[in-house]
């Protein structure tokens, strides 16, 4: 009997091998999870500070949060050019013209660095210089003339646009939209601004959107904010909840301290193309990881949206212990004063959550819910 159960037990191993490597998304539940350390019974406790026994109890729940698998690195490109002037009374389609060859001159500016995402400000191709009513004549020659020319642009560089500008709708009305545009050349996703300004609608026509999609692209799930949009809670607690690992913010304000507290409190790297104004790529301890200059309207990096926030209460020595085992294939970033840290995994197989799962390292969200439950709890409040 003991030995055909240890033959039941080999087959059944063998068959959950083969499944994992003919779909290897299954090898997250398919086969026990096993401790990379090869820690002995009571080793883990060993790295333990006081109170950290606390936090193992929600080790467990964060996974279901993390990403299943190490998220690649994306090169961005953010360009925030002024709008080019035409004269009051220019022909719509030498508009339409104008505006192409513009943008045909930015995107040459960062092409050659072959990014994986370009991103333009608000009502990219509106021009200075004409009224409302000529404005409107021209966006009604225009119509996607200028979408189709980023479309072409990503299809040929393989990369992915945002195309953000005013578009009318069949009824007639109108919206302020971030297009996102894939590298494929097809619209992956679009998002209407949710706060217009008062006047764009008793002005212009432009309506509040409804929705705030998150995107899934090939690098990770993305986000948008437009302009006004960085001044209300309504949407941003909206995307602290969807979590997106990017929010794309195309504006012609460029917002101040609110970029920083918006990719804080979503959790989540930020990029801003700002017209005439700093054009920033955030980390998700709000710090900028790059910037453009008063030389040059662009700037092209690469981040590493493999990455969580970790508070240091619990942690400390978890976090000693995860940097002496991965050295340079962990980053663990301190901003100071803010008591969390952002842990980065560099390494090519490694994921930050499986990082996480190892020396079970609680998130600062994790932790934050843990102290209101504290909060609330039967007498635990005057």
């Amino acid at each position: 009997m003991r030995r055909f159960r240890n033959g039941a037990g080999l087959l059944v191993r063998l068959m959950l091998a083969v499944l994992c490597c003919l779909c290897p998304a299954a090898a997250s539940y398919a086969l026990p999870a096993t401790d990379v350390t090869q820690e002995k019974p009571g080793q883990r406790q060993a790295v333990a500070s006081p109170g950290e026994s606390h936090a193992r109890g929600q080790t467990e729940h964060i996974r279901g949060h993390l990403p299943a698998k190490a998220k690649k690195r994306v090169k961005i490109a953010t360009i925030g050019p002024r709008p080019p002037s035409v004269q009051a009374d220019a022909q719509p389609q030498a508009v339409v013209a104008k505006m192409i060859a513009h943008w045909r001159g930015r995107f040459a500016q960062v092409l050659p660095d072959k990014p994986d995402l370009i991103v333009v400000p608000e009502a990219c191709d509106r021009p200075a210089g004409l009224s409302l009513d000529k404005r409107l004549e021209y966006y009604r020659v225009r119509k996607d003339q200028v979408q189709r020319f980023f479309a072409k642009t990503a299809r040929q560089n393989k990369c992915y646009i945002v195309y953000s500008a005013a578009r009318e709708m069949e009824d007639g009305t109108w919206r302020n939209s971030s297009v996102l545009i894939d590298r494929a050349g097809k619209v992956a996703g679009v998002y209407n601004k949710n706060h217009v300004v008062i006047e764009e609608t008793t002005k212009a026509g432009i309506l509040c959107g409804r929705d705030a999609p998150v995107i899934d692209c090939d690098f990770g799930r993305v986000a948008f904010a437009i302009c006004f949009d960085l001044n209300f809670d309504e949407l941003r607690l909206k995307y602290k909840q969807a979590r997106p690992d990017l929010l794309i913010f195309s504006s012609m304000y460029h917002g101040g301290l609110m970029q920083a507290y918006w990719a804080y409190s979503c959790r989540c790297h930020f990029v801003g193309a700002v017209a005439g104004l700093p054009c920033e790529i955030r980390t998700p301890l709000g710090e900028v990881a790059a910037s453009n200059s008063n030389y040059f309207d662009y700037v092209v990096a690469t981040v590493n949206l493999d990455c969580c926030l970790v508070h240091l209460d619990y942690n400390w020595n978890r976090l000693k212990a995860l940097k002496a085992k991965y050295g340079p294939e962990v980053t663990i970033t301190d901003p100071g004063y803010l008591g969390c840290v952002l842990v980065s995994s560099e390494h090519e197989t490694v994921s930050a959550e499986r990082m996480i799962r190892e020396f079970d390292i609680e998130l600062l969200d994790d932790y934050m819910k843990r102290a209101l439950a504290h909060r609330h709890a039967p007498g635990n409040m005057e």
